[in-house]
């Protein structure tokens, strides 16, 4: 259960990328990759593993938000970077 509190909570973040410039390497589907991928590794670095049924409450909720934003920070600053070394220039700035 633990397992998917964090993909979900990774996903419900994933929503408000739409409020920043599409610099994400990959795409918006980057950006999903990041927050999903991020909040279920750092929920398991945090709880030690996968916790039992039982185990889930709305503490392990708040385990992912920081692994996700972690995830799609390093996922927009690999796009960033991507455009600066491809010399590509968006409209918004």
């Amino acid at each position: 259960m633990a397992m998917l509190v964090w993909v979900m909570v990774g996903l419900a973040i994933w929503h408000f990328s739409i409020f920043l410039p599409d610099r994400w390497l990959g795409g918006i589907i980057g950006a999903f990759v990041g927050a999903v991928l991020g909040a279920v590794i750092f929920g398991l670095i945090v709880s030690g593993g996968i916790p039992a049924r039982d185990d889930t409450d709305l503490l392990t909720a708040f385990e992912s938000i920081p692994g996700t934003l972690m995830g799609m920070g390093l996922v927009y600053w690999l796009g960033v970077r991507q455009e600066e070394r491809t010399g590509e220039v968006h409209a918004v700035r």
